[in-house]
């Protein structure tokens, strides 16, 4: 069985963990390393558990701190060569990735990371680079899909395949047309490497879940243009124009931005 805890999901930082009876993995660092610290002590977690960290794309609310934990705990970090270059480039990541830390991952092939068995696939943003993961554990498997402007044809059997699944669910877009944003920014947001508003990440589910979908949880929300209720309201009403139920057909949790949420089990 596998364990899920998000230790932030948003644009103040992100930071989530995968644990097995014997392992643990972390995916993205955009959180403060003391605060990390607190939050695993309250959950009874050691960070000596922790043995890989696997990086989606080169955002500063996704690796400020992958460079400090890194060196602090002699931890390997997994991305893409040009999320990597993205690192080194990224001034606030201040202090770099040690040349015998940095390991490279390529979309579509799949990699034994301690316990895991982790697929990266591509995902449209204007970063470097970015992938989500398809991860499989024990019995399971958890896939994770953040800072999407659009859903691909290579993004859709991940979502197909998936018994637990994270994805964005980051603004509405009424909200952000309507909202304080110079027109740039709404451009950005809204664009095709971008984010995922409410009412496609609900399309994304719907459109490709398969029956053996069990959890859900929503992603990465705006602070600006979006709140939880209004995410969890838009995206089950859309799913039920399918015929899908969300509390039903699966379990579906908003993850907090700037606090933990967790632990989930994963069968």
């Amino acid at each position: 069985m596998l364990k899920f805890i998000s230790f932030g999901s948003g644009s103040s930082g992100n930071c989530y963990l995968l644990m097995t009876p014997t392992d643990a993995l972390i995916i993205d660092i955009g959180v403060g390393i003391r605060g990390l610290k607190k939050d695993f002590r309250t959950y009874g977690v050691s960070l000596s558990q922790v043995h890989n960290v696997l990086i989606t794309h080169d955002h500063a609310d996704h690796i400020k701190s992958v460079g400090s934990f890194s060196h602090d705990y002699n931890i390997p970090v997994y991305a893409t060569r040009e999320v990597h270059s993205g690192i080194n480039r990224n001034y606030c990541v201040t202090q770099k990735i040690a040349d015998d830390m940095v390991h490279y991952i390529e979309k579509g092939v799949t990699v034994e990371i301690g316990d895991f068995r982790v697929t990266p696939f591509g995902v449209p943003h204007d970063s470097s680079d970015n992938v989500g993961y398809y991860i499989e554990g024990g019995d399971t498997n958890f896939c994770i899909i953040t800072d999407a402007g659009c859903v691909t044809d290579d993004m859709k059997p991940y979502i197909a395949k998936a018994r637990h699944l994270v994805i964005e669910a980051n603004h509405d877009e009424e909200m952000v047309q309507g909202g304080p944003y110079p027109q740039f920014l709404k451009s950005r947001i809204l664009s095709t490497t971008g984010h995922l508003s409410n009412h496609n990440c609900a399309i994304a589910i719907a459109e490709n879940m398969s029956e053996q979908l069990r959890n859900v949880w929503l992603c990465h929300l705006s602070e600006e243009n979006n709140h939880p209720e209004l995410a969890r309201k838009t995206v089950e009403a859309v799913l039920r124009s399918y015929g899908v139920v969300a509390g039903v057909d699966f379990r579906m949790e908003v993850l907090k931005r700037n606090t933990p949420t967790g632990p989930f089990e994963l069968d």
